[in-house]
């Protein structure tokens, strides 16, 4: 871990969101006189000011991190100022790993005490593990503890983050339980427990299509508070987000800023929220969605892709030949039934519509 200057994240490919927005907590933490839970850097609505932006007393910007309800927000944020967990859910591509991260960054400063849950997450990932050299000569002693993410946020009053909790084997998630209801983390070997301190809170993730893969016992969702985190209400908003990540990709695989990249930007989401509501935006046109999430995640994903063909193999404009494959592959994941969809919807929608004849053309010519 670096020490969260923007200095130190020099050449760093994704600076953690501490040490890129460093500047504005800083300010925001001198500028804050509302009172502060234990343990917490700002206050509830100075973090809150930091996740949706805003201009601070001194006429200072703040950048939005989150476009969507101010009142999750306030929520999830409350949340962490009780006793209880926090669960952000949702569908693929709704912000629920960036506002996680964006949450703990503000609250304790450190957004990198992180367990990532996957179908072979062991049960220390959750509680502690050992070091078995150390083990096998000593026995079980201080030094031969290695304590997991969760145990170092205990021990100094921050926030843990679990990510993608159901994708973590049932019986593993079941280790959280004694963590979240009795602030305690036992460690038998030692004979002792660790006890967490003023300020210690657990901000978890679930993708909501995960239903069915390791559901939560009743007992463990009892322990969080849920808060679903919705796709972007509006085109516009979804315009705004996928701009504002590209932006800050862009930055930071120092590509060229695109010309005219706003115009194909739009276009990328209108076609992902056409496919993805199964009809078009004014609502004329009844359409087939394909088996993708088609979520705000692809469409950045897609930009993305485009903007490092227009700088590295075209002339640095962003055009939709740049975009055309990176749309394909996102909307045909099945290779069975996914090709239809986008056809019928290149020729019922893209074909006819004022000013995407190119577009047309371009995706046209990388059908099978």
């Amino acid at each position: 871990m670096t020490d969260g200057t923007p200095e130190a994240a020099t050449g760093v490919l994704r600076p953690h969101a501490e040490q890129e927005y460093a500047d504005e907590l800083a300010r925001l933490a001198e500028l804050d006189e509302r009172p502060r839970p234990p343990g917490w850097r700002l206050s509830p609505w100075a973090v809150t000011t930091y996740l949706l932006g805003g201009e601070l007393p001194d006429g200072t910007a703040v950048t939005p991190k989150y476009i969507g309800p101010r009142r999750l927000i306030e929520v999830a944020v409350a949340t962490l100022a009780t006793d209880r967990a926090l669960l952000l859910l949702g569908v693929p591509g709704t912000a629920k790993t960036w506002v996680s991260e964006h949450l703990a960054a503000a609250v304790s400063g450190d957004s990198t005490l992180l367990v990532q849950g996957t179908a072979g997450t062991p049960e220390e990932a959750i509680r502690y593990g050992w070091d078995y050299a150390r083990l096998l000569a000593e026995g079980p002693t201080e030094k031969a503890l290695v304590p997991g993410p969760l145990m170092r946020a205990m021990r100094r009053g921050a926030v843990a983050r679990v990510e993608e909790l159901t994708r973590i084997p049932s019986d593993v998630q079941d280790a959280l339980i004694t963590i979240l209801s009795e602030k305690t983390l036992p460690v038998p070997e030692l004979d002792t427990e660790v006890q967490a301190r003023r300020g210690f809170t657990v901000i978890a993730t679930a993708n909501d299509r995960d239903r069915g893969v390791n559901e939560l016992s009743s007992a463990l969702r009892r322990r969080f508070n849920t808060v679903v985190l919705p796709v972007p209400a509006s085109l516009e908003d979804e315009v705004e987000i996928v701009s504002r990540r590209v932006a800050r990709l862009g930055r930071a695989l120092e590509l060229p800023a695109p010309a005219a990249g706003l115009e194909e930007i739009r276009r990328v989401v209108t076609v992902l929220r056409e496919l993805r509501a199964g009809r078009t935006e004014d609502g004329r046109t009844r359409l087939k969605s394909p088996s993708g999430t088609l979520s705000t995640a692809e469409a950045i994903s897609v930009v993305t892709g485009g903007l490092a063909l227009a700088a590295h193999f075209g002339d640095g404009v962003l055009r939709p030949a740049d975009l055309a494959a990176g749309l394909h592959g996102t909307v045909v994941s099945d290779p069975a039934a996914d090709p239809v969809v986008w056809q019928e919807y290149l020729e019922t929608v893209a074909r006819d519509r004022p000013g995407w004849r190119d577009f047309y053309r371009a995706c046209r010519e990388i059908l099978p």
